[in-house]
Protein backbone atom coordinates (compact mmCIF):
# COMPACT_ATOMS: atom_id res chain seq x y z
CA UNK A 1 0.00 0.00 0.00
CA UNK A 2 2.69 2.52 0.92
CA UNK A 3 4.69 1.67 -2.20
CA UNK A 4 1.59 2.13 -4.37
CA UNK A 5 0.88 5.47 -2.70
CA UNK A 6 4.39 6.74 -3.35
CA UNK A 7 4.23 5.63 -6.99
CA UNK A 8 0.83 7.29 -7.42
CA UNK A 9 2.12 10.58 -6.00
CA UNK A 10 5.13 10.45 -8.34
CA UNK A 11 2.98 9.64 -11.39
CA UNK A 12 0.51 12.42 -10.55
CA UNK A 13 3.29 15.03 -10.78
CA UNK A 14 1.53 16.89 -7.98
CA UNK A 15 3.73 18.30 -5.20
CA UNK A 16 2.00 16.34 -2.44
CA UNK A 17 3.12 15.90 1.14
CA UNK A 18 2.65 12.40 2.54
CA UNK A 19 1.93 12.16 6.29
CA UNK A 20 2.27 8.59 7.52
CA UNK A 21 0.87 7.39 10.84
CA UNK A 22 3.48 4.93 12.05
CA UNK A 23 4.39 3.49 15.43
CA UNK A 24 6.95 3.75 18.21
CA UNK A 25 7.35 0.00 17.75
CA UNK A 26 9.83 0.57 14.90
CA UNK A 27 12.45 1.29 17.58
CA UNK A 28 11.69 -1.90 19.49
CA UNK A 29 10.80 -2.15 23.15
CA UNK A 30 14.02 -3.28 24.73
CA UNK A 31 15.91 -1.03 27.14
CA UNK A 32 18.01 1.16 24.86
CA UNK A 33 20.15 2.65 27.61
CA UNK A 34 19.32 6.23 26.67
CA UNK A 35 16.81 8.57 25.11
CA UNK A 36 15.35 7.48 21.78
CA UNK A 37 15.78 10.40 19.37
CA UNK A 38 13.26 11.40 16.74
CA UNK A 39 13.98 9.15 13.80
CA UNK A 40 17.70 9.80 13.34
CA UNK A 41 20.62 9.06 15.62
CA UNK A 42 24.20 10.33 15.85
CA UNK A 43 26.76 7.55 15.45
CA UNK A 44 30.51 7.17 15.17
CA UNK A 45 31.50 4.93 12.28
CA UNK A 46 34.75 2.98 11.99
CA UNK A 47 37.70 5.33 11.70
CA UNK A 48 36.05 7.91 13.92
CA UNK A 49 33.69 9.21 11.22
CA UNK A 50 30.62 10.88 12.68
CA UNK A 51 27.25 10.57 10.98
CA UNK A 52 23.53 11.08 11.61
CA UNK A 53 21.65 8.03 10.32
CA UNK A 54 18.15 6.57 10.38
CA UNK A 55 17.64 4.94 13.78
CA UNK A 56 18.09 1.15 13.46
CA UNK A 57 14.82 -0.75 13.14
CA UNK A 58 14.11 -3.38 15.79
CA UNK A 59 10.47 -4.48 15.37
CA UNK A 60 8.84 -6.69 17.96
CA UNK A 61 5.82 -7.80 15.95
CA UNK A 62 4.73 -8.34 12.35
CA UNK A 63 2.75 -5.10 12.56
CA UNK A 64 5.83 -3.18 13.66
CA UNK A 65 7.86 -4.88 10.93
CA UNK A 66 5.45 -3.56 8.26
CA UNK A 67 5.95 -0.06 9.64
CA UNK A 68 9.72 -0.52 9.36
CA UNK A 69 9.25 -1.49 5.72
CA UNK A 70 7.18 1.68 5.22
CA UNK A 71 9.96 3.76 6.75
CA UNK A 72 12.55 2.33 4.34
CA UNK A 73 10.26 2.91 1.35
CA UNK A 74 9.85 6.55 2.35
CA UNK A 75 13.61 6.94 2.67
CA UNK A 76 14.07 5.49 -0.82
CA UNK A 77 11.41 7.55 -2.56
CA UNK A 78 12.56 10.74 -0.87
CA UNK A 79 16.09 10.09 -2.11
CA UNK A 80 15.06 8.85 -5.56
CA UNK A 81 12.11 11.13 -6.39
CA UNK A 82 12.30 13.98 -3.86
CA UNK A 83 8.99 13.02 -2.27
CA UNK A 84 8.05 15.10 0.75
CA UNK A 85 7.23 12.73 3.60
CA UNK A 86 6.54 13.04 7.32
CA UNK A 87 6.57 9.81 9.35
CA UNK A 88 4.85 9.89 12.75
CA UNK A 89 6.08 7.30 15.24
CA UNK A 90 3.01 7.14 17.45
CA UNK A 91 2.61 5.68 20.91
CA UNK A 92 -0.42 3.83 22.30
CA UNK A 93 -3.59 5.85 21.78
CA UNK A 94 -6.14 6.15 24.57
CA UNK A 95 -9.42 8.01 24.94
CA UNK A 96 -12.47 7.94 22.72
CA UNK A 97 -13.25 11.48 21.61
CA UNK A 98 -11.72 14.75 20.49
CA UNK A 99 -13.38 18.14 21.11
CA UNK A 100 -14.82 17.84 17.59
CA UNK A 101 -16.17 14.27 17.66
CA UNK A 102 -17.83 14.69 21.04
CA UNK A 103 -20.22 17.26 19.57
CA UNK A 104 -22.29 14.65 17.73
CA UNK A 105 -22.75 10.96 18.45
CA UNK A 106 -22.52 10.19 14.72
CA UNK A 107 -18.84 11.15 14.92
CA UNK A 108 -18.04 8.78 17.80
CA UNK A 109 -14.81 6.85 17.33
CA UNK A 110 -14.49 3.11 17.08
CA UNK A 111 -13.80 1.47 20.45
CA UNK A 112 -11.95 -1.85 20.45
CA UNK A 113 -11.66 -3.87 23.66
CA UNK A 114 -10.30 -7.19 22.40
CA UNK A 115 -6.72 -8.43 22.71
CA UNK A 116 -5.84 -7.76 19.07
CA UNK A 117 -7.11 -4.27 18.28
CA UNK A 118 -7.92 -2.82 21.69
CA UNK A 119 -5.19 -0.56 23.07
CA UNK A 120 -4.09 -1.34 26.59
CA UNK A 121 -5.50 1.63 28.54
CA UNK A 122 -8.84 1.55 26.75
CA UNK A 123 -9.02 -2.19 27.44
CA UNK A 124 -8.34 -1.63 31.12
CA UNK A 125 -10.96 1.12 31.38
CA UNK A 126 -13.54 -1.06 29.69
CA UNK A 127 -12.72 -4.00 31.93
CA UNK A 128 -12.87 -1.83 35.04
CA UNK A 129 -16.25 -0.40 34.10
CA UNK A 130 -17.60 -3.90 33.46
CA UNK A 131 -16.25 -5.34 36.72
CA UNK A 132 -13.77 -7.60 34.94
CA UNK A 133 -10.27 -8.14 36.43
CA UNK A 134 -7.69 -6.21 34.42
CA UNK A 135 -5.81 -8.34 31.89
CA UNK A 136 -2.14 -7.52 32.49
CA UNK A 137 0.24 -9.56 30.36
CA UNK A 138 3.23 -11.07 32.16
CA UNK A 139 4.59 -8.94 35.00
CA UNK A 140 3.18 -5.69 33.60
CA UNK A 141 6.72 -4.35 33.51
CA UNK A 142 6.46 -3.26 29.88
CA UNK A 143 7.01 0.49 29.53
CA UNK A 144 5.19 2.11 26.62
CA UNK A 145 4.53 5.54 25.17
CA UNK A 146 0.98 6.90 25.47
CA UNK A 147 -0.97 9.63 23.71
CA UNK A 148 -4.57 10.82 24.03
CA UNK A 149 -6.63 10.70 20.84
CA UNK A 150 -7.05 14.49 20.99
CA UNK A 151 -3.26 14.88 20.81
CA UNK A 152 -3.13 12.38 17.93
CA UNK A 153 -5.40 14.66 15.90
CA UNK A 154 -3.43 17.74 16.97
CA UNK A 155 -0.10 16.14 15.99
CA UNK A 156 -1.38 15.23 12.53
CA UNK A 157 -2.53 18.83 12.10
CA UNK A 158 0.88 20.13 13.16
CA UNK A 159 2.64 17.73 10.78
CA UNK A 160 0.45 18.78 7.86
CA UNK A 161 1.12 22.45 8.59
CA UNK A 162 4.89 21.96 8.85
CA UNK A 163 5.92 19.92 5.79
CA UNK A 164 9.55 19.34 4.83
CA UNK A 165 10.84 21.29 1.85
CA UNK A 166 11.40 19.51 -1.46
CA UNK A 167 14.74 17.72 -1.25
CA UNK A 168 14.81 17.56 2.55
CA UNK A 169 15.06 14.17 4.16
CA UNK A 170 12.02 12.40 5.59
CA UNK A 171 10.75 14.33 8.62
CA UNK A 172 10.20 12.08 11.64
CA UNK A 173 8.33 12.93 14.84
CA UNK A 174 7.91 10.83 17.97
CA UNK A 175 4.19 11.21 18.59
CA UNK A 176 3.80 10.52 22.31
CA UNK A 177 2.85 12.47 25.41
CA UNK A 178 4.55 10.35 28.09
CA UNK A 179 5.78 6.88 28.98
CA UNK A 180 4.25 4.65 31.65
CA UNK A 181 4.75 1.11 32.88
CA UNK A 182 1.74 -1.13 32.18
CA UNK A 183 1.32 -2.29 35.77
CA UNK A 184 1.30 1.34 36.94
CA UNK A 185 -1.43 2.14 34.43
CA UNK A 186 -3.37 -0.90 35.68
CA UNK A 187 -3.07 0.36 39.26
CA UNK A 188 -4.50 3.75 38.25
CA UNK A 189 -7.55 2.04 36.78
CA UNK A 190 -7.88 -0.51 39.59
CA UNK A 191 -7.76 2.22 42.23
CA UNK A 192 -10.52 4.11 40.44
CA UNK A 193 -12.80 1.18 39.65
CA UNK A 194 -12.13 -1.26 42.48
CA UNK A 195 -11.45 -4.26 40.22
CA UNK A 196 -8.59 -6.67 40.72
CA UNK A 197 -5.47 -6.88 38.57
CA UNK A 198 -5.04 -10.27 36.90
CA UNK A 199 -1.51 -11.19 35.76
CA UNK A 200 -1.88 -13.44 32.71
CA UNK A 201 0.65 -15.46 30.73
CA UNK A 202 1.97 -13.12 28.07
CA UNK A 203 0.71 -13.93 24.54
CA UNK A 204 3.41 -11.67 23.10
CA UNK A 205 7.11 -12.29 22.58
CA UNK A 206 8.55 -9.26 24.36
CA UNK A 207 10.76 -8.21 27.24
CA UNK A 208 8.96 -8.66 30.54
CA UNK A 209 10.55 -5.46 31.89
CA UNK A 210 11.99 -2.49 30.01
CA UNK A 211 12.78 1.18 30.37
CA UNK A 212 11.69 3.69 27.73
CA UNK A 213 12.96 7.24 27.41
CA UNK A 214 11.68 9.01 24.29
CA UNK A 215 12.22 12.48 22.87
CA UNK A 216 9.11 14.38 21.76
CA UNK A 217 10.68 17.83 21.60
CA UNK A 218 9.78 18.52 17.96
CA UNK A 219 6.02 18.50 18.49
CA UNK A 220 6.32 20.39 21.78
CA UNK A 221 8.39 23.08 20.06
CA UNK A 222 5.63 23.45 17.45
CA UNK A 223 2.91 24.08 20.01
CA UNK A 224 1.79 20.70 21.36
CA UNK A 225 0.85 20.78 25.06
CA UNK A 226 0.55 17.04 25.73
CA UNK A 227 -2.39 15.58 27.61
CA UNK A 228 -1.08 13.16 30.24
CA UNK A 229 -2.83 10.28 31.98
CA UNK A 230 -5.32 11.65 34.47
CA UNK A 231 -8.04 9.72 36.28
CA UNK A 232 -10.44 12.59 35.60
CA UNK A 233 -10.06 11.99 31.87
CA UNK A 234 -10.88 8.30 32.33
CA UNK A 235 -14.53 9.27 32.93
CA UNK A 236 -14.95 10.06 29.23
CA UNK A 237 -14.02 6.51 28.27
CA UNK A 238 -16.10 4.99 31.07
CA UNK A 239 -19.18 6.90 29.89
CA UNK A 240 -18.80 5.42 26.42
CA UNK A 241 -18.33 1.93 27.87
CA UNK A 242 -21.42 2.21 30.05
CA UNK A 243 -23.51 3.47 27.16
CA UNK A 244 -22.58 0.60 24.84
CA UNK A 245 -21.75 -2.20 27.28
CA UNK A 246 -24.70 -4.25 26.04
CA UNK A 247 -22.65 -4.81 22.89
CA UNK A 248 -19.70 -6.31 24.74
CA UNK A 249 -18.84 -9.93 24.02
CA UNK A 250 -16.91 -11.17 27.10
CA UNK A 251 -15.36 -14.02 25.12
CA UNK A 252 -13.31 -11.42 23.21
CA UNK A 253 -11.64 -9.95 26.31
CA UNK A 254 -8.86 -12.50 26.84
CA UNK A 255 -6.07 -12.66 24.23
CA UNK A 256 -6.72 -14.98 21.31
CA UNK A 257 -3.61 -14.36 19.17
CA UNK A 258 -0.21 -15.70 20.21
CA UNK A 259 3.02 -14.50 18.67
CA UNK A 260 4.73 -17.86 18.43
CA UNK A 261 4.21 -21.50 19.40
CA UNK A 262 5.86 -21.11 22.78
CA UNK A 263 3.54 -18.22 23.65
CA UNK A 264 0.54 -20.31 22.58
CA UNK A 265 1.65 -23.19 24.81
CA UNK A 266 2.12 -20.94 27.83
CA UNK A 267 -1.32 -19.39 27.30
CA UNK A 268 -3.13 -22.70 26.75
CA UNK A 269 -4.86 -22.42 30.13
CA UNK A 270 -6.65 -19.18 29.17
CA UNK A 271 -10.36 -19.83 28.70
CA UNK A 272 -12.24 -17.03 26.89
CA UNK A 273 -15.52 -18.35 28.30
CA UNK A 274 -14.30 -17.83 31.87
CA UNK A 275 -14.72 -14.05 31.76
CA UNK A 276 -17.84 -12.88 33.55
CA UNK A 277 -19.22 -9.36 33.40
CA UNK A 278 -20.42 -7.93 36.68
CA UNK A 279 -24.19 -7.59 36.65
CA UNK A 280 -25.55 -4.61 38.57
CA UNK A 281 -28.15 -5.53 41.15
Amino acid sequence: GSNNLCCAVIDSEIDSHIVHLGTMGVYGYGTSGGEIPEGYIDVTLPGGREANILHPAYPGSVYHATKCLDALLFQFYQKNDNLRVTDLHQGIVWGTNTPQTIKDERLVNRFDYDGDYGTVLNRFLMQGAMGVPLTVYGTGGQTRGFIHITDTARCIEIAINNPPETGERVEIFNQIAETRRVRDVAKLVADQTGVEVNLLPNPRQEASENELDVSNRKFCSLGLDPITLDAALFDEVTEVVNKYKHRCDPTKILPASFWNKKRAEECASLDPNSVKIKVEA
